[in-house]
């Protein structure tokens, strides 16, 4: 309602008494050495306080989510455009962008390498400092014997997908506003996906201990996985000059500067080799993926790692070889958004099992439902899916069943008539959480006040996805209370411990768990203490509409719940945390069991094709995903229509241009994301198979939600034309005949 009616504040909306303004200056340069500068006609402008450059970095140079190579500024060497050479502080805006006009930036000119092919050739340039090859990582999944599998298959599909760089897009640009405290601390107000992280960054470059800095969260205009290194070095350059010119300092990004050193989606390029046998079942597959990490690693290495685990889609295997390799370049570096490796391997894979269905004479449906892993599976890193609900087949025959999908299949046009009609499917599981990545958990804290008030914080934050929603009301239903009566208040990493970055589709997972946990401590308190008021023993209190209930109707409103408990000098306080339950992994092998839990997800689509436009518009879309428990019915929805238009538009309009190493799709005129004029008819479908791992019941939707629609747009576009695409975004070509 706050965002509605205008009052939800964010991090250009905050204003300090003597705030000054920063303006990155960035180098013209792709790959180079030897960097100069000359800032001293900058620092002679008016208004201007100071020019920043690497020399005046009191930390460490570089830092990053796992390897330390992000610069806060570049020192000597140039890996890419996006890189930022020094910052311009004015006591305007407009001073300071005038005064960055005026910083000469020079070097020697270095050959690039920006393709990951050629990257990985012996005598391509080296882009990793201290390295002595572009290989940024390597995951493989191997079981069984996919060589002999695939010679004795009926029908080998062998294929190149490619998928592009993808802009996140959000409204927001980067901004952060950085306020000097009096005892020598520091405070963070930005656009920032994890203030945990950004606390970590910014402590890294300045050489301070993490409690001296506090990242306070607050609206942010989305994320989408955006807004974690891009954001933190934002934040930790506005920082540095907050403390050297002890002023607040605001640096705001311009959406083309945004656009210029923001990490995008991991370009992959995918060559499947996959075999079925003469009743369409798989039998062996071999894939090798090189996957673009750019000039430096962000979170290459853990993305790739789940596109290793669902390597063959939502299938049983028993054969496979699959490799992802992570590979440096001077395009501008890649990193996580919604989807984190999914959405690539799904492209591919999705459309193999058309392509095979199509030689073998099955339709779509039919294929998938003769590999569809069901419970009590084996998936192709060797885990046995029965401690949840396998519903793939549930969600595969409620799409198809909602949208009339194999009358529609066989009465599509596969190019022939006017406008060409098509439909498309696709499939998914995914692991809930961040799996044998890394240890997954969280916390929260319950407070209820002297006047029955109840006070809420938990480590999940909020970047429009609707978490503090969902926090509320899991809080709410366990002590039996309205909504209204939560008051949750805007974490900072001054109130609560780290709770792990909003990512994964993790945040109503794990921080209801927190919640559960506080609660499970909580109520005995309360119990204990009130129980001689209302009931002869504590196991007789219970909390429901609105009041504490004992025994014979007797009962307490919240508020003499609260003078009671703090007239007995007992604080109605508790700490809850929740861990994911561990996971094992081998990594030289690829096998173990990779996520404690699934989400099982499919969703068709029906399009149009104007042959004579070369335009494809979607006109009908069903999506149906189990998500164990729907906290927030209307906001899940809301996130599954959301991430099918996400998703629509890599797949039909998001061309992200990058020329010998430079971006040109510098603003949204030139990058093109669905407008809702474009948006077709979307039914949702939720199904609900509590997961018993859950303390909730709940599962994710953020990152199922638009992992397949891309694959299934491709499905579509191929049933109507008669032609498949192997690259995205999908342009129809010009031969394409009416």
């Amino acid at each position: 309602m706050r965002k509605v009616c205008g009052e939800a504040k964010f991090g250009d909306d905050f204003r300090f008494h003597g705030m000054v303004h920063a303006v990155p200056v960035y180098t013209e340069y792709i790959h180079a050495e030897n960097l100069s500068l000359e800032i001293e006609d900058a620092r002679s402008m008016p208004g201007v306080l100071s020019v920043f450059t690497w020399e005046d970095v009191p930390g460490e140079l570089t830092a990053g989510q796992i390897n330390q190579d992000y610069p806060i500024f570049v020192k000597d060497r140039i890996r890419s455009n996006s890189d930022v050479a020094a910052l311009v502080v004015a006591e305007t805006r407009m001073q300071a962008l005038a005064a960055a006009e005026k910083v000469i930036v020079t070097a020697d000119v270095l050959a690039a390498v920006l393709d990951p092919e050629e990257a990985l050739k012996k005598d391509a340039p080296v882009i990793p400092e201290g390295k002595d090859s572009n290989l940024v990582n390597h995951h493989i999944v191997r079981t069984g014997d996919p060589d002999t599998a695939l010679a004795m298959s009926s029908v080998v599909i062998e294929q190149r997908f490619e998928t592009p760089f993808v802009e996140h897009a959000y409204l927001e640009p980067e901004c952060a506003v950085c306020v000097p405290r009096e005892d020598g601390g520091l405070e963070i107000y930005g656009s920032m996906q994890h203030p945990f992280s950004t606390r970590r960054f910014v402590c890294a470059y300045l050489g301070r201990p993490l409690a001296s800095v506090v990242c306070l969260s607050h609206a942010v205009g989305g994320s989408f996985g955006g807004k974690d290194d891009t954001a933190s070095v934002v934040c930790a350059r506005a920082a540095l000059a907050a403390l050297k010119l002890n002023r607040p300092v605001k640096l705001l990004l311009k959406r083309e500067w945004s656009m210029r050193e923001s990490y995008k989606r991991v370009p992959y390029k995918m060559d499947y080799k996959v075999g079925f046998d003469g009743d369409g079942h798989l039998t062996g597959a071999i894939s090798k993926t090189l996957a673009d990490s750019g000039a430096y690693t962000s979170t290459t290495p853990w993305s790739t790692w789940r596109s290793t685990v669902q390597n063959m889609g939502p299938y049983k295997l028993e054969n496979i070889r699959g490799e992802v390799l992570g590979v440096a370049t001077n395009n501008v570096f890649t990193g996580a958004f919604r989807g984190f490796g999914s959405p690539q391997t799904n492209f591919a894979v999705e459309q193999i099992m058309d392509m095979a269905a199509e030689k073998l004479g099955l339709t779509p449906l039919e294929i998938r439902k003769r590999n569809a892993l069901v419970q009590d599976s084996i998936t192709i890193t060797g885990q046995k899916l029965d401690n949840h609900t396998v519903s793939l087949m549930e969600v595969m025959e409620k799409t198809a069943e909602t949208i009339d999908f194999e009358r529609k299949y066989r009465n599509s046009s596969r190019g022939k008539g006017g406008k060409f009609y098509g439909i498309g499917m696709a499939a998914s599981y995914r692991g809930c959480s961040v799996g044998a990545e890394a240890m997954d958990f969280c916390c929260a804290t319950i407070n209820i006040q002297f006047d029955g008030s109840i006070l809420l914080d938990t480590a999940v934050f909020e970047n429009g996805q609707g978490a503090v929603s969902a926090m509320m009301l899991i809080c709410a239903e366990e002590l039996g209370v309205p909504v209204e009566s939560i008051h949750y208040q805007a974490s900072s990493t001054a109130s609560i411990p780290d709770g792990g970055t909003t990512v994964a589709s993790r945040g109503t997972l794990v921080g209801g768990g927190a919640i559960k946990d506080a609660m499970s401590k909580l109520k005995p308190i309360l119990q204990e203490i009130l129980y001689p008021e209302i009931a002869e023993s504590p196991d007789q209190v219970s909390f429901h509409d609105n009041r504490i209930w004992g025994t014979e109707e007797r009962s307490l409103t919240w508020s003499e719940a609260g003078h009671q408990m703090y007239l007995s000098r007992v604080y109605p306080f508790a700490f809850g945390s929740f861990q994911a339950p561990r996971v094992s992994w081998d990594e030289e092998n690829g096998q173990g069991n990779a996520y404690f839990s699934y989400v099982y997800s499919c969703q068709a689509v029906e399009v149009e094709v104007d042959p004579e436009k070369r335009s494809c518009r979607l006109l009908n879309v069903v999506a149906t995903h189990d998500i164990g428990k729907a906290i927030n019915p209307p906001m899940v929805e809301g996130q599954i229509q959301g991430g099918i238009v996400q998703g629509m538009g890599m797949a039909l309009t998001e061309d992200f241009k990058i020329e010998e190493g430079r971006i040109k799709s510098l603003n949204f005129s030139k990058y093109k994301i669905p407008r809702m004029t474009d948006v077709p008819d979307m039914l949702t479908q939720i199904v609900e198979n509590h997961d018993p791992l859950s303390p909730t019941g709940a599962k994710g939707i953020g990152e199922p939600a638009m992992e397949i629609i891309a694959p299934a747009i491709a499905n579509a576009v191929a049933a109507a034309t008669g032609e498949r695409f192997f690259s995205l975004p999908i342009k129809l070509k010009k031969e394409i005949q009416a």
